[in-house]
């Protein structure tokens, strides 16, 4: 089997930003609550012209760039979304159309919040088998879309972005252990009801905000501390390592509790563990390709260093990845 890892990232944010305080004069909440609950003080917000792949072909181009690598080296396209720009044609054959990449295949997949992990752990597979060398995997949302503005338990938590990597064999390094998992048994705890082919779009069904995020927060909460947990104890195992061996903990950034629980669980130390929630809020399948990227950007992952990305969302799905940077 080929040694797989990731030799190029790339991210992308929209301009603008919307913080605690302009959150409070739309529903009634402060920045106080906000901080305390969620450890988010801002997050960006597209603009009108801006859809999903907008956001993906720009960290998808950052992502070529870094690898040094042109778009018609590129064998794949996996884009991960719960926001696609339509129902089809995919996010992934626009990011193709956008950057060039006339010989790739393209497909998207949803899995949430741990999209992006379940697209890592997909391309390695395809590399690995031989069947194509160069994959771009990205992450990208506009969650914005779909959050209901006048609900202030919801509202607070989810922002726009978009993060993106090329995987590629590689001679030293790369990708240890993975563990990919799921219970469809929580499906209703975090949902967007309506939209699909059980429910579709009526004036009665945009009229009752069933196009809208709904979430059952508290339930969430402690099933995401022990899955992602156990999903990154899983991949520890494999490798035959232990915790305190890892340099830096990439999780998904849905709640700082979360992540902090996470960390005090497997025994990682705070200055071990990359968190940008604060400034970006849960942007779901592209909140772990972006906390990544900026962790090599600013210096905090560095070659030879040992990377833990851990993610978990609705479905529900989770998945860990375990790399040699």
């Amino acid at each position: 089997m080929k040694k797989v890892g990731v030799i190029g990232v790339g991210e992308y944010f929209p301009k603008k930003v919307l913080t605690n305080f302009d959150l409070s004069k739309m529903v009634d909440t402060s920045d106080e609550w906000i901080t305390t609950r969620t450890g988010i003080k801002e997050r960006r917000i597209v603009a009108k012209n801006e859809a999903t792949s907008d956001l993906a072909i720009k960290a998808a181009k950052e992502a070529l760039a870094d690898a040094g690598l042109k778009a018609e080296a590129i064998d794949l396209i996996i884009v991960a979304s719960i926001t696609p720009d339509t129902q089809f044609p995919s996010v992934s054959c626009l990011v193709q159309k956008a950057i060039g990449a006339h010989k790739a295949a393209c497909f998207d997949i949803e899995a949430a919040c741990a999209g992006f992990v379940y697209g890592i752990v997909v391309a390695q597979q395809f590399i690995a088998a031989g069947t194509y060398k160069n994959v771009l995997v990205v992450g990208a949302e506009v969650l914005s879309s779909i959050t209901d503005w006048e609900d202030r338990n919801t509202c607070v938590l989810f922002g726009d972005g978009a993060g993106a990597c090329v995987l590629s064999a590689v001679k030293a390094g790369g990708i240890i252990s993975t563990y990919l998992g799921s219970d469809g048994t929580y499906s209703d705890l975090l949902m967007l009801p309506a939209g699909g082919s059980r429910m579709p779009a009526t004036c009665d069904t945009v009229n009752k905000h069933l196009h809208y995020i709904k979430m059952r927060g508290n339930e969430l909460f402690k099933l995401a501390v022990n899955i992602m947990s156990a999903a990154a104890n899983h991949v520890v195992e494999k490798a035959k390592i232990k915790t305190e061996e890892i340099d830096l903990f990439v999780p998904h950034q849905a709640n700082v509790r979360i992540i902090q629980a996470v960390a005090k669980k497997l025994k990682i130390s705070e200055n071990k563990v990359y968190i940008n929630i604060d400034k970006y809020g849960n942007t779901s399948s592209a909140s772990t390709a972006t906390a990544l990227c900026q962790a090599v950007k600013t210096g905090r992952l560095r070659r030879g260093d040992l990377v833990l990305l851990d993610a978990f969302g609705s479905g529900l799905v989770w998945g860990a990845c375990l790399i040699r940077w």
